[in-house]
């Protein structure tokens, strides 16, 4: 039976770094504080001229490199952000022409921090369809533009960043195992950006109301996150017929450290099973896991055959999981 395999990861984060310590300067907060209730230390925020499309080409290229695949191999784009260029072109447009990938469609994507496993599980079922095709799945953000740098309780937590990974078939016993998709839209208010959409365009009064920034109710949030992660972690597992303790490597969104060690707990993993890179740059939402997986990757944590298990949940709400063999 065929399956998908990654066989490319890259990453970009931006070289300009905010630490908790700089953010006590402007707003009411401290890096205790940060650090003791979500595991952040700093973040990473995009530069004068750098764009969301732009960290996305370099992930990408960096992605292709280690694939050993030009540009012009790839079929399809697919982007998971909620913080594009523009309205129009997609994010995907914009990368594949950076890219010169002009035999590949492109689309992107929005289920926030979900994203990128909705983008895996996406080119899973077109890779299972043609084993041949080569497919990039990107998560990239720059969700500083739609931070309130005086909101105190979002402020603190994201950064900006990408990650990408090359997908493509193999006959193998290897690649994802299964993946799990859920969605609550009923719950949109407790996490949201409601302006520069049609319902609530560019006007003075919006613009007044912060509409264009991140709303998060944080301790509902938290609440359901706890159980989303909890209930999907277990699904993937008996998706994938696993055991917690067989996980070679669990890559859950970096959005709280205290949410991860709960999953780590539930799990009965040990904290080197647990990739976490929270304290370097907080919260990149669709990046989030695809940065990690790169990392991990190019530290030698991943081997042929290695059980991967990747979890993560967002503003919509969305959830999700996918499990596969390295």
């Amino acid at each position: 039976m065929m399956a998908s395999i990654i066989i490319g990861t890259g990453s970009k984060i931006p070289e300009k770094v905010i630490h908790n310590k700089d953010l006590e300067r402007f707003v009411n907060t401290s890096d205790e504080w940060i650090r003791t209730r979500t595991g952040i230390v700093e973040r990473h925020i995009a530069g004068e001229g750098e764009t969301n499309s732009g960290l996305a080409t370099e992930a990408a290229r960096r992605a292709l490199e280690m694939a050993g695949l030009s540009p012009e191999e790839i079929d399809l784009v697919i982007v998971a952000t909620l913080t594009p260029d523009m309205q129009m072109p997609s994010v995907a447009c914009l990368v594949q022409n950076a890219l010169g990938a002009k035999n590949a469609g492109a689309f992107d994507l929005s289920a926030t921090c979900s994203g990128f496993l909705y983008g895996l599980t996406i080119a899973d079922q077109f890779i299972r369809h043609k084993p041949s095709q080569k497919i990039l799945v990107i998560g990239s953000e720059v969700l500083s533009k739609r931070v309130n740098w005086q909101d105190r309780s979002t402020c603190v937590l994201f950064g900006d960043g990408a990650g990408a990974v090359v997908l493509t078939g193999t006959s193998e016993d290897r690649g994802i195992v299964s993946t799990h998709l859920h969605a609550d839209g009923s719950l949109w208010e407790l996490l949201n950006i409601k302006g520069l959409g049609t319902k609530y365009p560019v006007t003075p009064e919006i613009l007044e109301k912060g509409y264009q920034f991140i709303e998060m109710n944080g301790r509902e949030v938290f609440k359901h996150a706890v159980r989303a992660l909890e209930s999907v972690t277990m699904e993937a597992l008996e998706g994938a017929g696993w055991r917690g303790e067989e996980i070679d490597l669990f890559v859950p969104h970096q959005a709280n450290m205290r949410i991860i060690e709960h999953l780590r707990n539930r799990l009965g993993l040990s904290r080197e099973k647990v990739f976490i890179n929270i304290d370097k740059y907080g919260n990149t939402s669709a990046a989030s896991i695809p940065i990690a997986l790169d990392e991990a990757n190019r530290a030698g944590l991943l081997e042929p055959g290695s059980k991967v298990l990747m979890v993560a949940f967002g503003g919509g709400f969305t959830w999700g999981s996918v499990a596969m063999k390295w």
